[in-house]
């Protein structure tokens, strides 16, 4: 692959390439391009693809495939061959691991696991407390203290947070309602500068279904092809500093 990108656009583009930030994008198109290059798609895949963009674009049937292509502005050529490298790519996820994707979702599997909570986020200690109460003893409802009071982006949806991953919250929340029931309502406890009054509504544990493998795949898959580009960059970045002999060309004997 390296040797194609030298052919391709020479030294003096992989400077150029390189200093506008596009060289490492260039490298991992081409990596993931050559593996999936010898991946044959049968005609059936290929029409139920078609078939599946229709409806993912709100179109009833095949029939409407020439308004998909003028909706997307792109040539029929251009959009079966992106439906083409699409199936090739899943073709090679699935081949290459999905043996391994059921052990990846079980090392993942806390960070997949789904909740959504009701927070309060406020910097007065006092207002939280008294907030706390007026939840606790059914005085008032979660929503409308959020509306009214929290200082967070929380305000906008009526205290509501989720559904996320338990691990995007911060690490003292995370622990709160890993231990805590659903419709529990935690006393006032303080993260940083803020007070935080939070009640678990709902905990979704992640399993394992056909779409959590296929995310395994894909994040394996994506890992992969990041290592491939790293190592290609490396040794092009290498053999661009080795020194060149004194007649002008790249000295690439081997001592022995």
């Amino acid at each position: 692959m390296v040797q194609k990108l030298r052919r391709t656009i020479g030294a003096e583009g992989q400077d150029l390439l390189d200093q506008f930030n596009l060289l490492t994008p260039l490298i991992k198109q081409m990596v993931a391009n050559e593996a999936i290059a010898d991946i044959v798609v049968t005609p059936e895949q290929l029409e139920e693809a078609r078939r599946g963009l229709l409806q993912q674009r709100g179109f009833d049937g095949i029939d409407q495939w020439t308004e998909l292509l003028e909706a997307l502005g792109c040539s029929e050529d251009e959009v079966l061959k992106r439906l083409r490298n699409g199936i090739r790519r899943r073709s090679l996820m699935k081949e290459r691991f999905e043996a391994r994707a059921m052990t990846r979702f079980l090392e993942r599997k806390n960070e997949l696991d789904q909740v959504v909570y009701s927070l309060l986020r406020l910097k007065n200690s006092f207002l939280a407390k008294e907030l706390y109460l007026q939840i606790e003893s059914g005085e008032s409802n979660f929503a409308d203290l959020a509306k009214r009071y929290a200082e967070g982006p929380e305000r906008n949806t009526n205290g509501i947070v989720g559904p996320v991953s338990l691990t995007q919250a911060h690490p003292i929340l995370v622990e709160k309602l890993r231990v805590s029931q659903p419709g529990i309502l935690l006393e006032p406890f303080r993260i940083e500068e803020w007070w935080l009054v939070v009640r678990l509504e709902r905990y979704t544990p992640a399993t394992f279904t056909d779409e959590v493998s296929e995310q395994m795949c894909q994040e394996m898959f994506e890992a992969w092809i990041d290592a491939e580009t790293a190592a290609s960059f490396s040794q092009l970045a290498s053999e661009r500093s080795e020194p060149t002999s004194s007649n002008g060309f790249m000295d690439f004997s081997i001592s022995r």
